[in-house]
């Protein structure tokens, strides 16, 4: 069935009814944050969020003496948007609720553009980006690039790892080892791993030690199932492909952070299908293609495409086999669409 189109009069009537109903759960949300405040709060300490729900957050205490309580709190009007793995102050309230007070200064930050091109924190504090993909969907090296230039604009260390390994076929084998091994010359860090055989789950676990991860990737590459297996008290939500395209069905409905029992933390964020870049620039893409860098800049001409002029760095570079065609076309497609939503 065709969606229904509104007309203008419509159109105005739903969005004045979402802008009432907003209105009068912001006037709750402000009467309990009222009713706390005037209340007995306790004193001030240092938390960890766990989770986002709206305009409530789940914090961890760090207080030594109630190691490992959650309390939902109510944020006060002046601090910014949180996410999970920012580290508040806070104060505790009756019933499980509280009050943060305060923010404290993120060391790195993994952002990408919502629905409106507006930038949207998804995950604060994280050490590592756990680049997940599997044999089905089909990995693309296009959006592989796309998390790798993220993870280099955000100062956060990459980890490429293939889910799913147990279904490669000889032929599927092929391509995406062919695949891989592009990254790996280049030095990135790479695993193989089956969530269901649990092969390579040993070597992941260590590299996920100490440190707070995050798991990216498209639905359907197993994200959910790493998480069950590595924490089975978790209980993640497992989702099929879709039969009809072939893509994963989304299950993690909001990022929220697992603490391993030999250290380290895991934030488990909700599958994307694909990663927005128009908050980076083009310097930053050129910084994001680590084997480009010592022939940007060298083309004969300034505004040189890389397609076919003369001079082209980048094409020599292909043709004397530094610079692998299919990163070339990456880049050049990822640049395409950064200038074209510039204008």
């Amino acid at each position: 069935m065709a969606k229904r189109t509104l007309n203008r009069r419509q159109g105005w009537r739903v969005n004045k009814i979402q802008e009432e109903r907003l209105a009068r759960a912001a006037k709750r949300e402000e009467r309990t944050l009222e009713e706390l405040d005037g209340g007995d709060l306790g004193p001030e300490q240092h938390g960890l969020v766990i989770a986002h729900f709206g305009v409530q957050v789940e914090v961890q205490t760090e207080d030594p003496e109630h190691s490992g309580q959650t309390y939902r709190c109510y944020l006060r009007a002046n601090l910014p948007a949180l996410v999970t793995g920012d580290r508040v102050v806070w104060r505790p309230g009756n019933q499980g609720l509280g009050v943060i007070v305060a923010q404290l200064p993120r060391h790195s930050e993994l952002r990408r553009p919502d629905s409106r091109g507006q930038l949207k924190p998804v995950a604060a504090n994280v050490d590592l980006i756990v680049i997940v993909f599997a044999p089905l969907p089909e990995p693309h090296a296009n959006l592989i690039d796309r998390y790798i230039i993220a993870a280099e604009h955000a100062g956060i260390r990459p980890l490429l790892l293939l889910n799913k390994s147990d279904l490669l076929d000889p032929s599927g084998a092929s391509r995406v080892h062919s695949l891989l091994e592009t990254y790996h010359t280049l030095g990135y860090p790479l695993l193989e791993v089956s969530a269901y055989s649990g092969d390579g789950l040993e070597q992941l676990q260590a590299q996920l030690n100490d440190q707070v991860s995050v798991f990216v990737g498209q639905s359907g590459v197993g994200k959910s199932s790493l998480v069950n297996r590595l924490l089975p008290d978790t209980d993640t939500r497992v989702g099929a492909l879709s039969a009809l395209t072939g893509k994963g069905t989304h299950t993690t409905t909001t990022a929220r952070l697992f603490h391993f029992p030999a250290g380290g933390q895991l934030i488990d964020s909700p599958g994307i299908r694909e990663f927005g870049l128009g908050h980076v620039s083009v310097a930053d893409v050129e910084a994001g293609f680590i084997e480009f860098q010592e022939h940007l800049g060298h083309c004969r001409f300034r505004n040189c495409t890389h397609e076919h002029e003369p001079g082209c760095a980048l094409l020599a570079a292909v043709a004397e086999g530094h610079i692998n065609p299919q990163r070339l076309a990456s880049f050049k497609h990822i640049i395409s669409g950064i200038l074209s939503e510039q204008y």
